[in-house]
């Protein structure tokens, strides 16, 4: 009895360990450690009840199990910064870990019957187990709970919950391991299976999510190509028509001169505002100084313009930014983007759009605005718009929630008077 309750509790810390190192944490590293403390102390308080003191009545050990449960899974989600499926999948996962550790525990038990040796080995697989994990998968682990994108967790929470069953049955319930040692070859197969297929999964995601990010690049690149074609063909055009402009001046100081001579001042007036007419049609408009940002700027609003869509610019940004050239002008591409395609819906209404963008040296601001006329339906989870086009669509919002969380900004929507409102604000 002293070596289960010496063996659970080393498990316990363990299993407290796991959920502090791997879950992003809302509260301070101290008021996190607090409520893990806590949670430490009732699972060892219902151990001493369950094996001291209610170890012949079932049912009470039952309800304290689920107890257990109960204390391990809401801990995780207390703590956690994105209280969701992802917090869940994590501690599920930290109770098969360190059922690894109290496995190996009750092995040695059997095996050299030595108590001290028993503890030694329990902590050292414990030990060996955390340190492993913390190195190779802790950064990857961290890194997924912050992107909005990763999805499913609840459907992957079931790997950890069936894993545990087995566990469970193999181990403790109905007969323990100490009553059916043969069992040992198949618990060791299955804590190796446990474990190749934590890493299979791991690595799947970590794939995927490298996918789902070149995809994203690609599709960026081929706007920001485009409006580099863009420009180029209107540099190009631009030139012809200054060419010919500047051909056809002498003729019009020949006009000019012959109007002089009969003084006929009003329609040398108008003869100047036709050339003036010409050179601004052949202006190349510099939305500002950023060429990335002007770039997807030239190209979204050429696609607006033919669309029928008026976009209006307030537009400043440097040429040098604080951060990534393209993950900015992406987020404006995708929010802009999302505007224009929002009132190229209107049939009769006037289709116009406005954006201002502020980048300067202590703060980014991004605020587009549209009026729409279908309803606008906000996911109860993101609280941006959801995505009419069903699943594999909406993933712009996405990136754009990446970015300010990047650089530590706040990014909100609302609707007022008929106006979509999408603002990203962050201080550098």
């Amino acid at each position: 009895m002293y070596y289960r309750n010496v063996s659970f509790l080393i498990s316990h810390i363990f299993l407290m360990l796991f959920i502090y190192l791997f879950i992003e944490h809302r509260y301070s590293k101290v008021k996190t450690a607090g409520i893990c403390f806590l949670a430490f102390l009732a699972l060892g308080i219902t151990d001493y009840l369950q094996f001291n003191v209610l170890a012949d009545n079932f049912l009470s050990c039952a309800v304290l199990t689920v107890f257990q449960i109960l204390v391990t899974q809401l801990t995780s989600l207390l703590i956690s910064k994105k209280r969701d499926s992802r917090a869940l999948f994590m501690s599920l996962s930290a109770s098969n870990y360190v059922i690894a550790g109290g496995v190996t525990a009750t092995i040695l038990h059997i095996w050299t019957g030595s108590m001290f040796i028993t503890m030694a080995g329990s902590i050292a697989v414990h030990a060996g187990i955390l340190a492993i994990l913390y190195v190779r998968i802790r950064e990857i682990w961290i890194r997924y709970q912050d992107r909005e994108s990763m999805q499913g967790w609840w459907k992957l929470c079931l790997i950890p919950v069936f894993f545990y069953c087995g566990f469970s049955s193999l181990v403790y319930f109905p007969y323990t391991l100490e009553d059916n040692p043969q069992n040992i070859p198949s618990v060791i197969l299955f804590i190796l299976t446990m474990f190749i297929s934590y890493v299979v999964v791991l690595r799947y995601l970590q794939s995927e999510s490298e996918r789902f990010g070149i995809y994203w690049k690609n599709v960026f690149f081929s706007s920001y190509i485009k409006g580099l074609e863009g420009q180029y063909c209107l540099v190009e055009q631009t030139e012809r028509n200054l060419k010919i402009l500047r051909h056809d001046m002498r003729h019009y100081f020949g006009i000019i001169d012959s109007l002089l001579e009969q003084g006929e001042y009003d329609e040398i007036r108008k003869l100047i505002e036709h050339v003036n007419a010409i050179s601004d049609e052949n202006k190349i408009i510099k939305y500002c100084d950023n060429l990335i940002t002007n770039s997807i700027l030239s190209h979204l609003l050429e696609r607006a313009h033919k669309s029928g869509v008026y976009v209006q610019t307030e537009v400043s940004v440097p040429r040098e930014l604080p951060f990534n050239d393209y993950e900015f002008a992406a987020v404006i591409a995708n929010l802009l983007e999302n505007a224009i395609r929002c009132a190229e819906e209107f049939e009769v209404k006037e289709k116009r759009v406005q954006a201002k963008i502020d980048c300067a040296a202590d703060h980014v601001l991004i605020h587009v605005q549209n009026e729409y006329e279908k309803e606008i339906l906000f996911d109860a989870h993101t609280g941006f718009p959801r995505s009419r086009a069903g699943h594999g669509h909406g993933l712009g919002m996405q990136s754009v929630q990446a970015f300010s969380d990047k650089i530590g900004g706040n990014i909100g929507c609302y609707c007022e008077a008929g106006i979509f409102h999408m603002m990203l604000f962050a201080k550098i």
